[in-house]
Formats: structure tokens, C-alpha cells, sequence
């Protein structure tokens, strides 16, 4: 066999030292990448095919080439082969397919005022940083509990800046309003310095300070005060009821629970810090059927999970693991800090894992559901449009411009799994968009130029928008030409079974000629054309060689489409947006020499727009806090071009 060759011949020179090896196919993608405490003595197991079960023959028969990474200990090579596996997704590795970030709570704590607020992303210097979060609901939910029990401001610093009044978040009690000095810097430090104690899970020791408070301001004959702090009493209590399982004693801990059914695997983790539950989120590690043991899936999902987060304190864990010690290192190595796995007996502990894993396993069968119903929609999609087998992978185009301006093309993929967002791409559009409906186009359409934009293909294009017949073509060349490139055999799984795209008979056969020059004219092409008045559920469908047709409005393959459509028409439309603000929000600012994204901030949160800064003298600009005499003089001779060499000599 050649994949035992190519491993045997790996091992002549293999050290014993630890470390992490990868097994590569033909066209050098990933098979499996595995960590070992001696990479010689774990691989040469591979050699010995007869004692391997059918999944481990089957990669080594594909294995053509062998690389390694050696390892200063076991635990950091547990470390790199998580990392590994995340970035390559092997095909025969247990692989946590996560691509969504967690969302924290920040404090910004380089302003005077600190701000309130949700982050994603890269941390930043000047702020405090609490989480993560399972959930953006469940960090929101903690933000507006403390601006109730703290009036802690969560407006940005430029709209605080420009506040000549409260807002309406201080009438409803929400905030203290720092922006117009209904409270003192000291008295809001004083705030800011209970919500920390808050997060770290010093509530009890709060409530009874403000307990005091509200007495004290009770004797003295402050009613509104004391009513006020009373609120705050109240708001905190409903907080701690709030919790559906509560771990009394633990800070910051995860609970972790598997569920197994007809081979498939879902984690729940719930995320505690400072006591709270922090919310909860279930995972679908991805793994082949045969020979995953619920030990074997927990495992390599928590190396993989803690890639990306600091891993807390404490773990609790459904299943009893046996490399449970190793795991512990290689998390206690990750966070510099001891970190302890432990599956409870008894008690609230145990009580939390019985939680998380009815979630688990209730979130599991509510996907296997959807999948039977998915299936059963793919099967009715292969029967209307005449498919060979039930598509695994259906692509969706639609484009997205004003007047051919911010012109965007996107694809949208779905499968048996619903929509693969991680597969979404967009193309900004880089050729010319004039409208024009080409001659041979509305040719081919009985009726002329008016029946291409009653079936669909022109009514953007009729009211002067852009050329969406280029724009799609310009979205087909570009995707199946790189894709051509890549895999020219045709042999990967990022082919589509099925491409619909959003227009009508115009569209269809823009995107016949794209695939007639490449060489794909056999892949199945259908257009989803709006009906008459733009209504929902008459919609026709256009196929090559094909009368177009409806289907009945009441029909769950027509249901199925429409939400295709719709969310490839959702995603164009956001990725216009977005393309259109970025447009809008580059600034003259940045045409000036040497001014960044840091300087611009400055002088946006000081003048509060780039007119302010145009019409601002040179003497404000040298007043504006990080902005050096020639800077200054710089953005004013920028501005100012006459007056450019009577600043340079006052400078």
C-alpha cells in the first residue's frame, strides 16, 4: 500500500521527541493531524494496517506525504494540534466547526466617564474586558442590568460629547447622565467601581452597602434618594433570580455536557464568571459516524473550544476523560494559571452537568428534526428540477447597487445543514455597470426588451439602475473561473449541485454564456423571477431548454426556494449597506498625508464631524489633544491650500 510506504518512510528519520504530525492527501490538503508524547513510537502504529480499524485505513490509504512539528512536552503539542485542526479541518480529525466570536463586556476605562459596552474582536489598551459571553443577547442583557442598578453610560463618546441634555435613557433610570453633570466625576468613579465588584461576583457584599445607604438616606428624610437606591436594590435581586442554574461557591467556571444520538454529537457549555451564568451555547463537533466515542469528542472539542478563549478556572464535565490530566496541563500552560477538570457526584455541581446536558440533548434532537425535514425539501428540489441526486450544495446569487453605484454580487450556499454562512462570499463589482440590456438577450425572449423585464430579468435595469447582466457575469467568471483554477478535475466539495440566481430569462442567460466559455455548461442553472406586482408565492422559474413555470403558493419546495432567495436578497442588500457606509464614513480626513485611522478618530471625537475639522483654525487644530504644531499645520495647509506657506512660517 502507498500511504504505508510514504509513513515508513517518514519514520527513518522521525525523532522520538513530542510533538504533532500531519498526514496530507494528493493535492496536500489535511487528512488528520495528531499530537503524540513520542511522534516515532504513535506513527509507526500506522504501519501495522491489519490492526487498524476501517476509518484509520482508509486515511492511510490516501496518505501521500507526512510533515511534523516537534514539541518542547506533550501538553504543547495537545496545544498546536488543536490550533491545527481548527485552521485545516481534516476530514478524519473530531473538528469543532465554530466560526462565530464570543461577545464581551468592556469598560472604557481612559475616559473620565468610563462607558459601558459590547465588544468583539482584538482587545485594546485603557478598557477592562469581562466575559465571554454565549450570546449577544445575553450580553446585553447585562449591559442594561448595569445601567439599571449602576447608571452606568453605554452611549459613545462622541454622542456624549455633544449632549447639551440628558437623554431619554436618564429619564427612565438608566443613567446617571455624566454628559451634562447630573453627577459628579467622583460620585460615578464610586459607581464604576461597584459594577467591577459586581462582575467579579461581589454582590452580596453590595446589596448590604446600599442596604445601609438606603437606610441612612431613609432617617435622614432623603425619600427620593432612598427610593432611588432602593430601585437599585431591587434591580440586583432580580438579577440573581434571573439565573436559571446557579453554582454557589464557583467564580468563573464552564459547565460542560455531550449528548450522543444515531452518531452525532452535541456539547452544551454553559459559561459562569463572577458567579453568573453568563449564558450557554451548543456545539455540533463534526466527526465521522463509525468509532467517535462520547470520551474521544468531548476531548478533542475542549483543546479545541479553549483555543480561542481563556479557559477558566474550574471545568465541569459530563464525562470522565482519560487524558483529563494531560488536557489540564496543556489549559494550565494556555492560561498561566492552574486549571482544574472535574466531573461532579453530587450536589449543585452536579445538578448544573444534568442541565447542560438535557440542553444538549434537546438541542440535538431539535437538529436531527431539521434535518429530516431538510432532507425531505432537498429531495422535493432534486424531483422539481430534474437532478440527478438530492443536492448537498446549492449556491445563490443575487446583486445589490443604486444606479450602479456600490454594485456588489454575492453568493449564498446552503445543504442539508441549512445555510453554510461560513461559505457566503461577496464581490464588489469591478467592471463598468452603464445600463444597457443586451440585443441577443432580450432576443432570446418571446416578446422583446418589455417581456425580459415583465419576466423579471430587467426591473431594476428598467428603472435605471446598473447592467445586472455584466454584474452577474462578472460574479461568475470571477467565482467558477478561481474555482477552475484551484480544482480544475472538479473533485472537491466546494462544487455547487444546484445555482439559482434572482432574476429572470435575462439573467439565466447571462449566466449560460459565463458557463458555456469556462466549460461548465453542465451544471444545473436556474432563475427564480419575481411574479407579477413582485408578489410572493408567484414567483417563475427559468431553465434552460425549459418552459418557465410555477408552482402551487402553498407548496414547501416553493416556501424552501423563496427563503433561499430571500436570504442571498437579505445578504446583497446588507453587503450594499455596508459598502455604501464605509463609502459615506471615508471622510475627506483621509485624503489628507499622514493622517490614520488613529489621528482621524482624535479629531473626529474633538471637532465632531470632518467639517468641523475644515473649518477649524490652525490654533485649534494645535489644541486638539494628540495633534502635534505639524500635524497641525499639515491638515490646515490641506484644507487651506493659499494660507499653507504662512502656516509653515508661523510653525
Amino acid at each position: 500500500m502507498e500511504g504505508v510506504a510514504v509513513i515508513e518512510a517518514a519514520l527513518a528519520t522521525m525523532p522520538f521527541a513530542p510533538g504533532v504530525y500531519r498526514m496530507l492527501d494528493a493535492k496536500g490538503d489535511a487528512l488528520y493531524v495528531g499530537k503524540a508524547r513520542s511522534l516515532k513510537k504513535r506513527v509507526v502504529a500506522y504501519t501495522q494496517i491489519a490492526r487498524l480499524p476501517e476509518r484509520l485505513r482508509r486515511m492511510v490509504h490516501a496518505t501521500r506525504r507526512m510533515e511534523i512539528i516537534t514539541t518542547g512536552s506533550e501538553a504543547e503539542a495537545l496545544l498546536l494540534e488543536a490550533n491545527l485542526i481548527k485552521k485545516l479541518r481534516p476530514r478524519f480529525n473530531i473538528v469543532l466547526r465554530d466560526d462565530k466570536s464570543y461577545p464581551w463586556l468592556v469598560l472604557t476605562e481612559d475616559h473620565e466617564f468610563p462607558q459601558i459596552t459590547k465588544h468583539r474582536g482584538d482587545r485594546r489598551k485603557g478598557a477592562s474586558y469581562w466575559g465571554p459571553f454565549a450570546s449577544a443577547w445575553a450580553v446585553n442583557q447585562t449591559i442594561t442590568a448595569l445601567e439599571k442598578v449602576f447608571l452606568l453610560r453605554s452611549c459613545r463618546d462622541t454622542v456624549f460629547e455633544s449632549r447639551d441634555r440628558p437623554c431619554l435613557l436618564h429619564q427612565i433610570k438608566r443613567c446617571s447622565a455624566p454628559c451634562v453633570e447630573r453627577i459628579s466625576r467622583e460620585d460615578y468613579a464610586g459607581l464604576v467601581k461597584d459594577a467591577k465588584k459586581f462582575l467579579s461576583g461581589e454582590t452580596p457584599s453590595i446589596q448590604k452597602r446600599l442596604a445601609r445607604e438606603m437606610e441612612e438616606a431613609s432617617m435622614a428624610m432623603e425619600f427620593e434618594r432612598a427610593a432611588a437606591i432602593r430601585d437599585r436594590i431591587r434591580g440586583l435581586t432580580h438579577i440573581q433570580g434571573q439565573n436559571s442554574i446557579n453554582l454557589e461557591g464557583v467564580g468563573d467556571a464552564d459547565v460542560v455536557a455531550l449528548h450522543q444520538i444515531a452518531g452525532q454529537s452535541c456539547v452544551q457549555v454553559f459559561f459562569f464568571r463572577g458567579g453568573r451564568n453568563n449564558g450557554n451555547r451548543s456545539f455540533f463537533p463534526t466527526h465521522l459516524k463509525d468509532d467517535a466515542a462520547a470520551e474521544e469528542v468531548l476531548s478533542a472539542f475542549l483543546t479545541q473550544l479553549y483555543d480561542d478563549l481563556p479557559p477558566p478556572p474550574l471545568v465541569l464535565l459530563s464525562h470522565d476523560l482519560p487524558d483529563a490530566g494531560l488536557i489540564a496541563e496543556a489549559l494550565t500552560l494556555k492560561a498561566g494559571r492552574k486549571v482544574e477538570l472535574h466531573r461532579p457526584q453530587r450536589g449543585e455541581k452536579r445538578s448544573a452537568i444534568d442541565h447542560a446536558a438535557t440542553n444538549a440533548r434537546e438541542a440535538l434532537e431539535r437538529r436531527l428534526a431539521e434535518g429530516t425535514a431538510q432532507a425531505a425539501l432537498l429531495e422535493g428540489v432534486a424531483r422539481l428540477f430534474d437532478l440527478s441526486e438530492t443536492p448537498r450544495r446549492i449556491e445563490i446569487y443575487d446583486n445589490s447597487h443604486i444606479q450602479g453605484s456600490h454594485a456588489y454580487g454575492v453568493m449564498v450556499v446552503a445543504g442539508p445543514e441549512g445555510f453554510l454562512k461560513n461559505a457566503y462570499r461577496k464581490y464588489a463589482i469591478q467592471g463598468a455597470v452603464a445600463p444597457r440590456i443586451p440585443a441577443s438577450v432580450a432576443a432570446e425572449v418571446p416578446g422583446g426588451l418589455a417581456a425580459t423585464r415583465r419576466a423579471g430579468g430587467g426591473d431594476r435595469i428598467a428603472s435605471g439602475g446598473g447592467d445586472d447582466f455584466a454584474m452577474m457575469r462578472e460574479v461568475f467568471e470571477r467565482r467558477f473561473g478561481r474555482a477552475l483554477k484551484e480544482d480544475p478535475e472538479r473533485q472537491g466539495e466546494g462544487w455547487p449541485d444546484l445555482v439559482l440566481i434572482d432574476g429572470g430569462a435575462g439573467q439565466l442567460s447571462a449566466a449560460q454564456e459565463v458557463m458555456a466559455e469556462l466549460g461548465l455548461g453542465d451544471l444545473p442553472l436556474v432563475a427564480v423571477a419575481k411574479g407579477p406586482d413582485r408578489d410572493a408565492g408567484r414567483e417563475w422559474f427559468h431553465r434552460t431548454g425549459a418552459a418557465p413555470f410555477q408552482l402551487p403558493p402553498r407548496d414547501p419546495v416553493l416556501y424552501y426556494l423563496q427563503r433561499l432567495r430571500d436570504e442571498a436578497h437579505r445578504f446583497a442588500i446588507t453587503t450594499h449597506r455596508a459598502g455604501r457606509s464605509k463609502a459615506i464614513t471615508r471622510s475627506e480626513l483621509d485624503e489628507v498625508p499622514g493622517v490614520g485611522s488613529a489621528i482621524k478618530r482624535r479629531l473626529l471625537h474633538h471637532f465632531g464631524s470632518a467639517r468641523g475639522v475644515r473649518q477649524a483654525g490652525l490654533e485649534d487644530l494645535r489644541n486638539c489633544p494628540g495633534i502635534g504644531p505639524s500635524m497641525a499645520s499639515r491638515i490646515h495647509g490641506h484644507f487651506h491650500p493659499g494660507a499653507a506657506g504662512a502656516n509653515l512660517g508661523k510653525g
